[in-house]
């Protein structure tokens, strides 16, 4: 739901505008809920009046975005406000050409119980051992690849990246034993995916380049996907967007 409200803000709003996110908690008579109010507006383009009871439907678009070359399908509100109604909650709108936009969203959440409530320990991790190390990246997306690239560095570690997993094995076949720490393994790669490209290096006849420990990154995060990537012979599994804290936890488990 935010997703699709904050991109639209964004979108049609421009340069040295505003966009802002605020919540409140409302009374709530519904024994153990509680009301929770949230508003994201901004004061870019605005709609107009006409266009407002249309702003829901499916493939909406008002002509002054299009106008505007604003690309987009249409299908961004009718998604937010399906999604609301599956969750039973409410979202109205309120907007003006040329002064922005607000809409208001009403949630009503089941409070959890003392039971329901897991306590998170936070992992204690020696961040300082992993300076230094070196990472290879099979990653065929440019901004995944440098976001984690990016996260990597601010904790001093060297990161090489492979666009694929004919690259990435191409790229640990030729470098020297002991040359990379650990790999981290995108699966849904061209030419070569996560999986053979383990397979391959696996196989390799260096002893110490084929137990080299792999990661797998995926988008996919169910249960079924972790043990694909362990009975492919990868030692853990990351999904996608990665959380800073599990990635650096993995990776101080596995590189010795």
């Amino acid at each position: 739901v935010f997703m699709n409200l904050v991109s639209n803000a964004i979108k049609y709003t421009p340069n040295g505008g505003k966009v802002s996110i605020a919540y409140n908690e409302l009374p709530c008579d519904r024994e153990g809920y509680m009301c929770i109010q949230c508003t994201v507006s901004d004061n870019g383009i605005g709609m107009s009046k006409e266009y407002l009871p249309t702003i829901f439907e499916e493939f909406s678009r008002e002509k002054t975005s299009e106008g505007n070359h604003i690309e987009g399908s249409g299908l961004g509100l009718a998604i937010v406000k399906a999604l609301m109604d599956l969750m039973g909650g409410t979202i109205k709108v309120d907007s003006e050409l040329g002064k922005g936009t607000t809409f208001t969203l009403d949630f009503t959440f089941r409070i959890a119980d003392t039971k329901e409530i897991k306590s998170v320990k936070a992992a204690k991790i020696d961040v300082s051992a992993l300076a230094g190390k070196r990472i290879l990246l099979a990653e065929d997306n440019d901004l995944n690849a440098e976001i984690a690239i990016e996260i990597l560095s601010e904790y001093d570690i060297k990161t090489e990246r492979a666009k694929d997993g004919v690259v990435c094995v191409d790229m640990l076949t030729k470098a020297p034993a002991d040359y990379y720490d650990l790999i981290l393994m995108d699966i849904q790669m061209p030419n070569m995916d996560g999986y053979k490209a383990t397979h391959t290096i696996r196989h390799m006849t260096d002893d110490r380049k084929k137990k080299i420990p792999i990661i797998a990154m995926t988008a996919n995060a169910f249960e079924e996907d972790r043990k694909n990537a362990l009975s492919a012979g990868m030692n853990g599994h990351l999904a996608k967007p990665i959380e800073i804290a599990k990635l650096l936890e993995a990776l101080s488990e596995n590189i010795h």
